[in-house]
């Protein structure tokens, strides 16, 4: 059974999940939170139990607590070793709690064919409300590409960047360092590919010269430059944010955020080992929305 061309609106049944606190704290450190000053900074996502100070979320958090939500499932079959992180966008209705139960609506947004030989590219959208208020708490858009698997009777569609990075020079900018061991940190956040973990998997089936990094976990970087740069560091500021994923990270490369504001929103691109002979944007077309 290949990809199924006409599994466009298929819904999975609804799921529930949940996390406490210390799921907020693992995301904060496995996105790096407080990786650049332990103790003076970012405490609010590091820590539960600092004097005056109350523990946060980041808005990033909500592709870990909201993803898969089993739509996939609908699309027919999958080879999982083929598949890349296409883009990713969430947005948010109200601040993330440390700790909830959600449910989750999900549902297949688009299925494209690029061609024989080509990419297959999955969309789907989730509706995630809080349990027990009904409470929207956010959505979020998602898309795999599957390389190599076009060419089973679906339409090409137009997944063209809806927009791009000025030529000027950026408004902001900011620098993190990845870890080398950054994706076993994240992965403990509940994505266990092996893509990211294991270097015959990686290798031989992925096709990379040893494991990558989560797109989500660069992601969660890009996100953490995002929220400080243009948020004031306050969640409830933070309204949406899309990306697509351009090229791999490898862990313990730099990842340098660039973004050119007007009001209320930013366009933004994250580059990794910038000024450096591996220099590569490896999210670009990123629209973030804020107040």
């Amino acid at each position: 059974m290949s990809i199924d061309p006409n599994a466009v609106g298929a819904t999975a049944a609804p799921v529930e999940r949940s996390w406490g606190y210390r799921d907020s704290l693992l995301y904060a450190v496995g996105i790096g939170a407080g990786a650049e000053d332990p103790v003076g900074s970012e405490l609010e996502f590091t820590t539960n139990n600092s004097k005056g100070i109350e523990q946060q979320t980041f808005p990033t958090q909500g592709v870990v607590i909201g993803g898969s939500g089993g739509a996939l499932g609908k699309v027919g079959e999958i080879d999982w070793g083929r598949v890349l992180h296409g883009s990713q966008g969430v947005t948010l209705h109200q601040p993330i709690p440390v700790e909830g139960t959600v449910v989750i609506e999900e549902s297949v947004s688009g299925i494209w064919d690029k061609g024989e030989g080509k990419n297959a590219i999955i969309e789907t959208e989730s509706k995630v409300s809080l349990k027990e208020t009904d409470a929207p708490l956010f959505d979020l858009r998602f898309s795999i590409v599957v390389r190599g698997s076009g060419g089973f009777g679906g339409e090409e569609g137009n997944t063209a960047p809806q927009v791009h990075a000025p030529e000027d020079a950026p408004d902001h900018e900011v620098t993190y360092q990845t870890r080398t061991d950054q994706a076993l940190t994240y992965r403990l956040s509940g994505d266990y590919n092996p893509l990211h973990s294991d270097p015959w998997f990686a290798t031989e089936l992925g096709g990379f010269p040893k494991p990558i990094l989560h797109g989500l976990c660069t992601y969660g970087f890009t996100g953490r430059a995002l929220l400080h740069e243009l948020c004031g560091g306050d969640p409830s500021r933070f309204k949406s944010m899309d990306s697509r994923f351009s090229s791999p990270v490898f862990p313990g490369d730099s990842l340098t955020v660039q973004m050119w504001v007007e009001e209320g929103q930013a366009i933004y691109r994250t580059i990794a080992q910038k000024d450096n002979a591996e220099e590569r944007v490896v999210i670009d077309n990123g629209l973030c929305l804020f107040s």
